[in-house]
């Protein structure tokens, strides 16, 4: 697999539409080509103290960000016929598959491929599969964890490692 994207959400709130930012990193002939990151305004438009902990984003930051549908304008002709791959990816999938039934998307029929679960056959003897301990092992110097286009790229790298 020489072409996929790489994807990665924040969320708001415990909601799986509250999606709040969305990094993506599009890998093309084995190679990073594209980099996109972009604020989303919630749905629903609240932030939890523990997801602002986590991510540091908050109302503020997404109080004129683009709803998703106009995000989803610009994302999806990025990543089209792509299969997609994220770190613990049945929560990115579940964030995309609802947020896109939340706003009547039509939801296209991606695959996704999940660089923890991957990680855990390829790199069997780490102490944990968490995002920063298997980007370390891959040799990616990984910063500013739970930024979603951080996060996209450690996965994107990732991917790479383990497909070569």
């Amino acid at each position: 697999m020489k072409n996929f994207a790489a994807i990665d959400f924040e969320t708001a709130n415990s909601h799986r539409t509250s999606v709040c930012s969305v990094g993506i990193v599009v890998v093309r002939d084995g190679a990073i080509r594209e980099k996109f990151y972009e604020l989303i305004r919630p749905a629903p438009n609240f932030y939890s103290h523990w997801n602002t902990q986590i991510h540091g984003l908050s109302a503020s930051d997404t109080a004129i960000a683009d709803l998703f549908p106009e995000v989803w304008q610009r994302i999806a002709p990025r990543i089209a016929d792509l299969p997609l791959v994220a770190h613990n990816s049945p929560f990115d999938e579940g964030c995309l598959r609802a947020t896109l039934l939340h706003y009547a998307l039509p939801a296209p029929a991606y695959t996704f491929h999940c660089t923890c679960r991957a990680s855990r056959r390829a790199f069997p003897g780490l102490p944990n599969h968490k995002l920063p301990t298997v980007a370390a092992h891959v040799g990616f110097d990984f910063r500013n964890h739970h930024h979603a286009l951080a996060d996209a790229e450690a996965c994107a790298v990732i991917a790479m490692a383990i497909i070569k």
